[in-house]
């Protein structure tokens, strides 16, 4: 077992502040700690969840570095994951890398600093490393938010290959309770097409870490399968997509053939699909100014926009997706966005922000990471 905090604190979560903040509960007060990750990890920070938060002189006086989900210990210290990373390498533990040796940490090269310059008899290696927290019903993804840097390191990796220098990416997985990995193009296809296309130039490779409650890291390291055949399936500009709207007041809103409707304060959710063009539509649904063609161009004009979410997909999803979310929503308006169906409605009412609910959240996975497990099993 390898030890990296001392002084750990259990609290429970209670909100995010900002984008490295959080607010937790803690021995009967209320604690903020700084979150050294820019993460989404809305499927990790719910309110209640049990993280572990180290004492420091920052100015919150605490770090939170880790959160339980599922019985698992999820690493959520960015910085140290590069610590792991060396600990691991020095160890032999990462399969393709045995005998490598770190020559220099934050090595700069072109527009980045990349984590680690390697080295052994045969030549050196320039090696970025990825934290992993995102991971559901056995499989892990990653970025869990949309990472320019992360696209811009893998054009650079591929510029270095091509130059003849080996270059290649490790992502550490914070979790054993998974088998398989892959890029997250739901969120980042920029990346994830990056990452596919140079999947055989450069070393790519995913591993699963375990922690115990004492955030000491288990010694035992598993390798994860990449199955890289269900992108060239699934990782297509088409699929379902839900828009997360907010609206501020109680008001009535004309729309269309349905005629005036009246709107209570709060979230509303609707559920679409493109059979082509996904990124165009949604750019479509980002606008508020455009011509009304659908039931949503009417509520666009009068709600404030708070996320879209694709699920892309070969498959037609957006019925199911719809289904399954009229039984969690508070409510579903009737004929909104189904003309073409059979579905009871296509928008959803929510008095809360969805993305704190785990319900929601549990869905948006279950389409875009669980449904694909039995796709890998079939192949």
């Amino acid at each position: 077992m390898t030890r990296y905090f001392e002084n750990i604190i259990k609290a429970d979560f209670k909100e995010r502040v900002n984008r490295f903040v959080i607010s937790c509960e803690g021995n009967g007060r209320s604690i903020e700690a700084y979150l050294p990750n820019p993460g989404r990890l809305w499927e990790l920070l719910l309110p209640g969840r049990s993280v572990y938060l180290v004492k420091n002189n920052t100015r919150t006086g605490h770090t939170a570095v880790a959160v339980e989900k599922d019985g698992s210990i999820v690493m959520l210290h960015t910085h140290r994951v590069n610590d792991v990373a060396r600990w691991l390498i020095e160890n032999n533990k990462v399969p393709g890398l045995e005998g490598y040796r770190v020559l220099k940490r934050e090595y700069p090269h072109g527009r980045s600093r990349f984590d680690f310059l390697l080295g052994k008899d045969k030549g050196e290696l320039l090696l970025e490393v990825k934290s992993c927290t995102l991971f559901h019903k056995g499989i892990a993804m990653f970025p869990d938010a949309e990472t320019k840097r992360g696209q811009r390191h893998l054009q650079e990796l591929s510029e270095v290959k091509r130059a003849g220098m080996d270059a290649g990416v490790l992502f550490l997985v914070s979790t054993d309770e998974v088998g398989y990995f892959l890029p997250e193009y739901h969120t980042d296809m920029d990346f994830s097409l990056a990452l596919y296309r140079n999947r055989e130039s450069l070393f790519i490779e995913a591993l699963s870490l375990r922690w115990n409650n004492d955030l000491e890291l288990d010694s035992m390291v598993r390798p994860l399968q990449i199955p890289w055949q269900i992108l060239e399936t699934e990782m297509v500009d088409r699929g379902a997509y839900m828009v997360v709207l907010f609206v501020e007041r109680d008001k009535k809103i004309r729309t269309g053939s349905l005629g005036e409707i009246p709107f209570r304060r709060g979230y509303y959710v609707y559920v679409g699909s493109a059979e082509k063009a996904l990124k165009a539509r949604m750019q479509r649904h980002r606008r508020r100014r455009k011509k009304a063609r659908w039931h949503i161009d009417y509520l666009r004009d009068h709600a404030e926009l708070v996320s879209i979410l694709p699920v892309r997909s070969s498959e037609r999803l957006e019925c199911l997706i719809a289904a399954d979310m009229g039984m969690i929503a508070e409510d579903t308006l009737r004929g909104f966005g189904s003309s073409d169906c059979n579905c009871r409605g296509h928008l959803f009412y929510f008095s809360g922000l969805p993305i704190r609910d785990e319900r929601f959240v549990d869905l948006l996975l279950d389409y875009r990471i669980g449904r694909l497990r039995s796709r890998i099993c079939q192949r």
